[in-house]
């Protein structure tokens, strides 16, 4: 027995509260344990899979390996756009823990100049974290290795071995096949596909590869490998190959691309070349160009920038975007609509340099005397076409020119293209809320006031009266191309209009120095000449600032006894169409006898300072050393007085 604070508790209370107690402790005890073993039982049977697959995502990495874009190629099988085995290294952002230490140690480790170090900085900033910002590719083993044995010491750093990008004629194709890059975060937004951002995947950016892009995107494969708790690949366990993407194969002749691009030279134009049995476009190229390999492999900012400040806007596709007054290249066109409102073509008309037309005089560019429809093809005799145009009225001639194909849209799987003007007497009135004037007509009958044309549609053009067809310009090759139906014009006067464009060439025509250096093929063509300032400044010639000069033009098509290719030319301020015509006949050229043409060619390169590539460097340098020049003096390291010093130094090491 037990007294507490005066209270007797006997031995069987004090048994009693022990063993509640007990009970209580006793019980919390067992329901915990039994939380305990139900929770390990529910982890253990219910959610096995679960903790399984947990584990197993620990110990084995699953990667997603970029499918190779299916090839794109020429119409006999050449390859324009193509896949090479490709070292590379890309950044993953959020994975990333030193930023500035991991770039300046694969800066080390890889030779990056400095501005490809701020590139990558730049990109890392703009990146979310899921995007892969690329370091470098097209490495060599040896680098590639030297990034792989440290990537324990390189968290976020992700060296890949797998495929690129490649288009073997480079420039040549840069404006039709366009190029790649890494989708940006936008477009992952609008796609949030995993295979958008693993490093070494990416989209058509701009051209065919973008308008394909479902097409040559192809089907991602994936890979399994064992990996250590740093993320160290232990070994491969199994992998799923990737699913390449369809090719597709192109109307074009890649080598007749490359070689007019080539023969471009230094100039600023185009060059387009269709078949006239199929309406195939051959040949459509754009120079100055940008390299597609640059863009899809990561220009810098300097590359960009010289592109950009390029007052010959080489970022800009001329063939299809450029619009220029087509000149004296439409009076074919013209003698068509001509013929058809029942003009004799022996009737002349004759010229004393020009026609007066109320109060203002139009120049024709020479004195022809008395000249017939073939001699004013021939000679380019503006005063004839003036006076004829007045006579049957422009909305014939604008019917015409909508039946040849110009200011119209073509069915092309490209972005974009500008169609131009054809002038008329409705056109001018819901434009420019007046009515058409004879001022209006014969400025329109040369191809001047408010006509415009792109390269492609003065080419439609000449294939068509070429062809007597209404042929249309095909990009992607088909083995078997209908047969595109008879123009609605007589083909008696078809046939008069091309002996008229021979002359030109063959005769006492313009374009005399245009004739083929083949035996028994002719070209027939029709010169141009289109003004970009009035002529008070001038002529526009070679004599003038770049920007002031004439647009030279030349369409034409061989061989003129039976019509197979046509072309157009166009030289942007190439001061008149002697630029333009020398081009147009090497390219024909070319078509039959490939050597001739390739011997007058590398001739020519020489001259101007090597292939397009060689020149492509060459500029990009002396931009480089520009703008570390300017950068020199705004940080105050050397002064405009030390510099133009330097440039009138005899010492060949200064200025030069």
């Amino acid at each position: 027995m037990t007294i507490t604070g005066g209270k007797t508790i006997s031995s069987a209370v004090q048994a009693l509260t022990f063993t509640r107690r007990a009970t209580v402790v006793g019980g919390l005890q067992i329901g915990i344990g039994a939380l305990l073993a139900g929770r390990m039982a529910y982890i253990s049977v219910a959610e096995n899979e679960r903790y399984q697959l947990l584990s197993e995502s620990n110990r084995v990495n699953l990667t997603l390996v970029p499918p190779r874009r299916g090839w794109l190629i020429d119409r006999n099988g050449k390859p324009i756009a193509n896949n090479k085995t490709d070292f590379r290294v890309d950044l993953i952002p959020d994975r990333m823990r030193d930023k500035d230490k991991t770039v300046a140690t694969l800066a080390e480790l890889l030779t990056l100049d400095p501005e490809e170090v701020d590139r990558i900085n730049e990109e890392l900033e703009q990146a979310t974290s899921f995007q892969p910002v690329q370091v470098a590719t097209g490495l060599d083993w040896e680098n590639f290795a030297a990034v792989s044995v440290r990537l324990p010491d390189l968290p976020g750093v992700s060296p890949r071995q797998g495929f690129s990008r490649f288009y073997p004629s480079g420039a040549a194709v840069g404006h039709l096949v366009g190029y790649v890059g890494i989708a940006s975060a936008e477009e992952f937004k609008e796609n949030p596909d995993p295979i958008l951002v693993t490093p070494g995947y990416k989209i058509g950016k701009d051209g065919l590869e973008k308008t394909f892009e479902e097409r040559l995107q192809g089907k991602p494969g994936a890979k399994r490998v064992e990996v250590t708790a740093r993320g160290k690949i232990v070994r491969e366990l199994d992998s799923r190959p990737d699913i390449p993407g369809k090719a597709m194969q192109l109307a074009l002749d890649v080598d007749l691309q490359e070689y007019a691009a080539r023969r471009l030279g230094p100039e600023s134009g185009s060059v387009v070349v269709m078949d006239c049995e199929t309406g195939d476009i051959l040949a459509m190229t754009s120079m100055p160009s940008f390299d597609p390999n640059s863009f899809s492999d990561g220009i810098g900012q300097t590359e960009y920038g010289m592109l950009r400040d390029d007052d010959h806007i080489p970022l800009r596709d001329k063939s299809l975007k450029g619009l220029f007054p087509p000149g004296s290249t439409v009076k074919p066109m013209v003698s068509l609509a001509l013929l058809r409102s029942g003009i004799d073509p022996e009737e002349t008309v004759r010229c004393p340099g020009g026609l007066r037309v109320g109060n203002r005089f139009f120049n024709c560019h020479s004195t022809h005397g008395t000249v017939n429809m073939k001699q004013a093809n021939a000679l380019s005799c503006d005063t004839y076409f003036y006076k004829m145009a007045l006579r049957i009225g422009y909305d014939s001639i604008a019917l015409m020119a909508r039946e040849l194909g110009l200011g119209a849209k073509y069915d092309l799987p490209v972005a974009s293209q500008s169609y131009g003007t054809v002038p008329d007497t409705q056109w001018i009135k819901m434009r420019h809320k007046r009515v058409w004037e004879d001022f209006d007509t014969v400025n329109s009958a040369i191809g001047q006031g408010y006509f415009l044309s792109n390269p492609l549609q003065l080419c439609v053009m000449m294939a068509r009266i070429a062809a007597g067809r209404k042929l249309t310009a095909n990009l992607l090759y088909k083995k078997d191309q209908p047969t595109a139906e008879p123009l609605d014009i007589s083909p008696e006067h078809l046939s008069y209009v091309r002996e008229a464009m021979s002359a030109v060439v063959n005769g006492n025509g313009t374009a005399r120095r245009a004739r083929l250096p083949l035996d028994n093929i002719k070209l027939g063509g029709k010169t141009g000449t289109a003004q970009v300032v009035s002529l008070k400044y001038g002529r526009g010639g070679r004599d003038v600032p770049w920007k002031f000069r004439d647009h030279g033009l030349f369409v034409c098509f061989a061989p003129v006894d039976n019509p197979r290719y046509a072309a157009s030319v166009v030289i942007q301020h190439g001061g008149g169409s002697s630029s333009a015509y020398p081009v147009a006949r090497d390219v024909m050229t070319y078509l039959f006898d490939r050597d001739k043409a390739m011997k007058r060619l590398l001739a020519m390169e020489e001259s101007w300072g090597g292939t397009i590539p060689e020149r492509m460097d060459r500029k990009l340098a002396a931009y480089r050393a520009q703008k570390e020049l300017e950068k020199a003096i705004a940080e105050g390291r050397i002064t405009p007085e030390e510099v133009i010093a330097a440039s009138e130094s005899t010492d060949p090491g200064l200025g030069q």
